[in-house]
């Protein structure tokens, strides 16, 4: 499995050609990937989301694995948040993988990439 972080979701739904080509040829190789309800959050929260991307979001997310905040998830949040100094959002789905014990595919490599918990990977 791979966890993706919100920012990999946003720029596919933004017409990114290489994530699209990537996510897409891997989905295709029937990759699992798993989320943090805390993405679906984000890609849903959008002020000027138009009922069509929710539509698009809604149905490439049912073939996700959606993990929710639960305590052992909240637990490790809580020590990578404190020890990292990270936000919240961030902390939640990192613990996400630790807890998958799956690498977190993001962007945001920078933000990621002292938590030493957790492999980070680009895409």
């Amino acid at each position: 499995m791979i966890v993706l972080d919100t920012n990999i979701l946003i720029y596919y739904f933004q017409g990114e050609r290489e994530i699209i080509e990537k996510l897409d040829s891997q989905r295709a190789s029937k990759q699992k990937f798993g989320i943090s309800i805390i993405t679906k959050i984000e890609l849903l929260s959008y002020p000027k989301i138009t009922s069509e991307e929710i539509k698009k979001i809604n149905n490439l997310l049912k073939e996700f694995r959606i993990f929710n905040v639960d305590e052992v998830i909240a637990s490790k949040a809580t020590e990578i948040r404190r020890k990292y100094r990270i936000p919240l959002a961030d902390a939640i789905i990192a613990a996400t993988a630790f807890f998958t014990k799956s690498p977190l595919v993001t962007r945001n490599i920078k933000h990621f990439q002292k938590i030493k918990e957790i492999k980070v990977k680009s895409l």
